[in-house]
């Protein structure tokens, strides 16, 4: 399967600090390592004047929202704090989508499929962390609204490599096509305008 750039849109999963800052105690190791293929995917989409859409999993600082997940996770990253904010070197444009998720899946409450859709979006990409979490989350959800889903495994981590092969495994046994981001970039190089100043 071959993304078709002409419909495709990026999606860049909870690359926010609360889980890329070494302090935080939701490190997630494998981000950091991920980030310099999630800045190619962003400026490939940009290049393509394709979508670029973003996400926060972010809580009310009294857990109004976080339901299990409270129970289930210690410590919630809280909307408007500085841990929530998108890293610096992938930070979204003024007019870029920033879809703010409660839960694993970017489109579980959220308007994110109605954005994709006014977009005409058919072809999605999914990257950031964690991959066996909210990225596979997201993917599978895509997949079960008939979106044909990309997955570079140069661009999603999680906090081990064992979690991360698994849930690309599981994504490319039955969800989506398993890539790279240099082959998802590739595809966008025929989007790019043509002509302007060099």
């Amino acid at each position: 399967m071959k993304l078709r750039a002409a419909k495709s849109a990026l999606l860049v999963v909870d690359m926010q600090l609360f889980f890329l800052d070494p302090a935080s105690p939701t490190y997630t190791s494998g981000g950091p390592a991920v980030i310099p293929a999630v800045a190619r995917l962003v400026a490939a989409f940009r290049a393509a004047e394709r979508p670029v859409i973003y996400t926060k999993h972010v809580h009310h600082a009294d857990g109004l929202d976080s339901g299990v997940m409270g129970w289930w996770w210690k410590g919630m990253c809280v909307e408007g704090s500085p841990e929530s904010e998108i890293h610096p070197a992938l930070a979204p444009r003024p007019r870029e989508k920033v879809v703010l998720k409660h839960r694993y899946s970017a489109f579980y409450d959220t308007d994110l499929a109605t954005v994709l859709r006014c977009l005409g979006v058919e072809d999605v990409v999914v990257c950031g962390i964690m991959t066996n979490l909210c990225c596979e989350s997201t993917a599978r959800d895509a997949y079960y609204r008939d979106y044909r889903v990309f997955v570079p495994a140069d661009g999603t981590g999680s906090i081990d490599e064992e979690l991360h092969v698994a849930s690309l495994m599981n994504l490319a046994f039955g969800f989506a096509s398993v890539t790279t981001a240099g082959a998802i970039a590739g595809r966008l190089e025929a989007l790019r305008p043509r002509g302007g100043a060099a």
